[in-house]
């Protein structure tokens, strides 16, 4: 599980780092509210832990006009405590609101319950590599892959029939059912070269004259 902190004071940042760290957590860093956004854009990230008052700006706007459209669970730090400010941040959409100081068990014990209370099982995974079903997004080790929509659309295929074999046939099928063109079979073989070269991994194993698998459980 990926957190994103964005915080500006880092001896709170690095506090809650090396607690996050010893619970599990891959933990990114963000002190401004640039950084934070290409962090969000670059990175699949599970649950962020807002700061409000940031150099560049407010976390409400952040949350706003980012992290809300993402659907990416956050938790407001912040070391205002006037009511009217915590309504905001929860009318906003927000799962969570803490002040400071706060205990550091207690944030990692809302953490989890966030967490575990957004958990989906439309993400599937094997080794470093994640894909995720609902946003059409891929990942290797928390980044996030570049691939054209029918790359995305064809690996979703083998992602889905995982230990069973694709047939060049079917995804020929598929294509012309996408796109509406007539493919050739050297078209299929490029496209794989494609996908393998951009995942820089070898999940995708060929059986040849038949077509592509990938296997969950190594030999």
């Amino acid at each position: 599980m990926t957190l994103l902190l964005v915080e500006d004071n880092m001896t709170i940042a690095k506090g809650l780092e090396y607690s996050l760290k010893l619970e599990g957590y891959d933990i990114l860093i963000a002190t401004k509210i640039n950084e934070a956004r290409l962090l969000i854009e670059s990175h699949k990230i599970d649950l962020i832990l807002l700061d409000i008052t940031l150099p560049d700006g407010n976390g409400y706007e952040l949350y706003e006009k980012k992290i809300d459209l993402l659907k990416i669970p956050t938790i407001f730090l912040t070391a205002k405590d006037d009511e009217d400010d915590i309504v905001k941040g929860l009318v906003m959409g927000a799962d969570d609101y803490i002040t400071k100081p706060f205990s550091t068990k207690e944030l990692i014990a809302r953490i989890g319950k966030i967490l575990n209370r957004n958990k989906k099982n439309n993400i599937i995974s094997w080794r470093n590599i994640e894909f995720d079903m609902d946003k059409m997004e891929v990942f290797k080790d928390g980044n996030k892959i570049d691939l054209t929509s029918l790359e995305i659309k064809i690996l979703k295929i083998l992602f889905l029939n995982m230990n069973r074999v694709v047939s060049r046939n079917t995804i020929l099928d598929k294509i012309w059912e996408w796109t509406g063109n007539d493919v050739d079979d050297h078209t299929i073989t490029v496209y794989i070269k494609r996908i393998r070269e951009k995942l820089q991994s070898d999940i995708i194993i060929t059986i040849k004259g038949i077509g592509y698998r990938i296997d969950k459980d190594e030999k």
